[in-house]
């Protein structure tokens, strides 16, 4: 199984400002999706994680999270949150490609660099989703890095289309016999 990368992490946040920019005048203070928080909120939030574990990692942080926080300006537009994402983005990607594999950091126990970018490209492609319904816009995550993130956070996954199945084990879609699911989490620690 090939390792997530830092390149994974920014073709995650090209696709997200690739279907996003398209839409970014209009209004973002909708939901996104059956989120509570609004579609700008959610692309804000992206940007948030993704400098949280770009931190996480180059620090080597081992007993939690750095205390420290990102704030997107509240008059920032769309477009001008979608640049912090691809910032952010490009930050993650930078720590995870200099990191050495084994190197670990925490996110509820020891995570390696691969983990991080996997909950990276993650946080994007799942929160675009968000977006997307919350504006109306058809679309899914792409397949190749909804199955990377599939075999390194959900190795429990059923078999299926990686989009549909990534949609599925976050509450996101439905699966043929199979339940919505109200609640999950990924697994990102290693030892």
């Amino acid at each position: 199984m090939p390792a997530v990368t830092g390149a994974d992490v920014r073709a995650a946040s090209d696709e997200m400002i690739r279907v996003l920019h398209l839409h970014h005048e209009r209004d973002w203070s909708v939901p996104a999706g059956t989120l509570t928080w609004s579609c700008w909120t959610t692309a804000a939030h992206v940007a948030h994680d993704l400098l949280a574990y770009a931190g996480q990692v180059a620090a080597s942080a081992d007993d939690g999270y750095l205390p420290y926080d990102l704030r997107v300006s509240p008059t920032a537009r769309p477009a001008q949150v979608l640049t912090v994402v691809r910032a952010c983005a490009g930050l993650l990607a930078t720590a995870v490609d200099a990191a050495p594999p084994d190197a670990r950091a925490w996110h509820f126990g020891p995570c390696d660099p691969a983990g991080f970018a996997a909950m990276g490209v993650a946080e994007t492609l799942l929160h675009t989703y968000d977006i997307t319904v919350g504006l109306g816009v058809p679309w899914q995550p792409p397949p190749e890095l909804s199955t990377l993130v599939l075999r390194r956070l959900f190795p429990d996954a059923p078999t299926g289309t990686a989009p549909d199945v990534l949609l599925w084990m976050t509450g996101r879609g439905e699966l043929p016999g199979r339940a919505r699911r109200t609640s999950w989490s990924w697994r990102a620690a290693v030892d």
